[in-house]
This record gives structure tokens, sequence and C-alpha cells, in this order.
């Protein structure tokens, strides 16, 4: 168990969730994304906070009790399996102990469980299956060293962002330009949404018949289709 990570400022960790994964994914370069595979147990959820990592054996929840101890307010927990587990690693109980020091949310690539119970708390959770099966504490793993999710390192410190279009983690050295990037990209989506309203195309705003031509894509009246040989 590592101690004295570094986190990511956490207002601009705040104001990277507030664009959303899909805005801040773009803004990163496209990187980042921790794959759909891992997706919000209850939707509406838009939720962002800085790393704390725990590794643990499949079927046994030992490394995310131990992770509760090193989280702090703002923080969320990614867990990951030494290898593939659906188990309901995690419920209400460890929810209200995650709650009660100011943790934002859970990030797994397991199972979870109490899915009712997590939503009436309101308690953000994002995951690979909901599974009743329960686990043991039995066998030691890791809390925050370095994991891989969905092929993206995860650090403890990094921006951890998520909503109802998955997850996505920015390393924390990236975390001022990628929020730099964000703003750009909502202000040229602020001007393409209003052109688009006025009744401007796509096609044209963004100079994709050019493109089209260039593929070879013909216009052709659909009479002349009808008879083409």
């Amino acid at each position: 168990m590592v101690t004295g990570w570094p986190r990511a400022d956490i207002a601009a960790v705040d104001e990277l969730a507030s664009f959303g994964v899909a805005t801040v994914h773009e803004a990163a370069g496209r990187i980042g994304y921790l794959g759909p595979g891992i997706r919000p147990v209850h939707l509406g959820a838009r939720v962002g906070g800085t790393a704390v990592t725990a590794v643990c054996w499949p079927g046994d929840n030992l490394m995310i009790h131990a992770a509760v101890e090193h989280c702090r307010a703002g923080d969320i927990l990614v867990v990951t399996t030494t290898s593939p587990s659906a188990d309901g690693s995690f419920g209400e109980l460890l929810a209200t102990a995650l709650q009660r020091r100011g943790v934002r949310g859970l990030v797994t690539t397991g199972g979870v469980r109490d899915v009712a119970e997590l939503h009436a708390m309101g308690f953000p959770v994002f995951c690979a299956a909901v599974s009743a099966q329960g686990t043991v504490k039995a066998t030691a793993g890791a809390v925050n060293v370095p994991i891989s999710v969905g092929g993206q390192r995860v650090v403890p410190g990094d921006a951890v962002v998520a909503d109802d279009d998955g997850v996505a983690v920015i390393p924390r050295s990236a975390v001022a330009q990628v929020l730099n990037d964000a703003r750009t990209g909502v202000e040229r989506e602020d001007r393409a949404r209003a052109a688009f309203r006025d009744g401007e195309l796509g096609l044209d705003r963004y100079g994709l018949r050019k493109i089209l031509a260039q593929q070879g894509v013909e216009y052709m009246d659909y009479r002349s289709y009808r008879e083409a040989p």
C-alpha cells in the first residue's frame, strides 16, 4: 500500500467533469477512455475526482476495504482484479464507508451489488457487471499502485471523469492542458450548435463535400440510379 501520491487539482478536475467524458476524451487526443465495458449502474450521474487505485484477487474484496483508509474527500476509487471477475465485490456497506470520507464514486472492472441501495444513496458507480454473487476477504493485493483498465494506465492522483458515456482518466500532469483544450472545444461546439440551429449542414460547416468528392461519391437522380446497368 503506497501513500503520499500527489493528486490533481480538484478545482480543475471539477471543471473537466462539467464538460462531460466525450468532450474531455476528445480534448485529451482521444486517449484515457476506459472502454464501453465500464458502464454506469444508474444514469444521470456526472462526477469527477482523483484516483485511488486498488488491485484485488478475483472473488475477493479485501483490498477494497484496505483502500478505504487511503481515500479522502474528492477521490474516486478505481478497482481492478488480477484476472477477470464479475463477482459483486462492492455494495452498500462499502459505499457508506466511502461516502462518509467524501469519496465521490467507484470505478471497477468487476461487479457490484445492492444496486437499489446505491441508487438511493446517490453514490455513483461505474462497473463491468452487476452480480449478487458475494466475495471473500482472504488474499492481499495492492493499494495505490499504477493499474491498467481497458488498456489505459491509471496512476493514483490522476483525474477521473465519469458520466452516462463512460469513464475517462487524464494523467495528473496533463490536466491543465486538457482543461484548456476542453474549453476551446466547448466554445467550438457552441458555435456549431448555433449554426445547426440556423439550418447550416455539417457537410458545409466541416468541409465534408470535398471529402465526399475525393472518395468518389456522386449525386444522382433516383431515376438514373434505378436505370443504371
